[in-house]
């Protein structure tokens, strides 16, 4: 593999600049907001590449444990703002539907399928997660923001079936349903053309890293069935979270 050298990611970044350069010719609007991601990316990943490092170094379940806290607890916040940031009771919510999607997920995966000398071992214990955790993220987001703008908007409709006796889960089936769906869209849409139209990030580093090809296919294979699971059930618990909170003990529908 071949390693790169400050000058060559120096090289890389130019392509960020066209970028930027390209968004204020066209005058879109954009430049603020790429150039405030292009310093974010610079400075998060090599604060990552040097914490890693020393992760891989001490090679023990605290350190792991730290790093994988970090990336929930600042998944969380994220789908939280993403869903409603006015809801204050949201931020536990999603940091529990996370952990429990994403736990179920990686320790079956590894305890299961992977089976590694060492269960916490950081090679294989923190890149997973974070390729699950960060997919829960963006799943748990989409049907939580679907499902909140439903019911907001479906207001009328999911009182007058309460009126007429349906029970909450029946007043908004239909809703819960098509938000678990929206969740889930970005994940199949990948599947159905790994490989064929779009290359992964983890075949595609492997291949870089002179991996077996084959064995790079079946790795990518393992981590799309890891996020079919994990971002279905993301999906389906945080929508039964907030099918709980919209509606109170008497049944009745409490848009805050």
């Amino acid at each position: 593999m071949v390693e790169l050298s400050l000058v060559q990611v120096g090289l890389a970044l130019g392509l960020a600049l066209a970028a930027i350069a390209l968004s204020r010719w066209q005058r879109l609007g954009l430049m603020w907001s790429l150039t405030m991601a292009t310093a974010r990316t610079v400075l998060q990943l090599f604060a990552v590449g040097y914490l890693l490092a020393i992760v891989f170094a001490l090679r023990t379940p605290w350190s792991v444990f730290l790093v994988l806290l970090v990336m929930l607890s600042v998944a969380a916040s994220v789908a939280r703002n993403r869903i409603d940031p006015r809801l204050q009771w949201l931020l536990p919510a999603v940091a529990g539907v996370l952990l429990t999607s994403t736990a179920i997920t990686v320790i079956y995966t590894i305890g299961v399928v992977v089976r590694p000398t060492i269960w916490y071992d950081p090679q294989y214990v923190i890149p997973l997660t974070g390729i699950v955790l960060g997919n829960a993220m963006n799943a748990a987001s989409i049907a939580g923001d679907r499902l909140v703008s439903n019911i907001r908007r479906h207001q009328i409709e999911i009182e007058t079936h309460l009126s007429l006796g349906a029970t909450p889960p029946q007043a908004i089936k239909s809703y819960r349903q098509e938000a678990i769906k929206s969740g889930l869209i970005p994940t199949v849409n990948a599947m159905m053309i790994v490989g064929i139209v779009k290359l992964p990030g983890t075949i595609t580093g492997q291949l870089l890293s002179n991996q077996d090809p084959l064995n790079a296919a079946m790795y990518q294979m393992l981590i799309m069935f890891m996020l079919a699971f994990s971002d279905l059930l993301a999906s389906v618990l945080i929508t039964a979270v907030l099918q709980r909170r919209y509606f109170n003990p008497a049944a009745q529908l409490t848009v805050p």
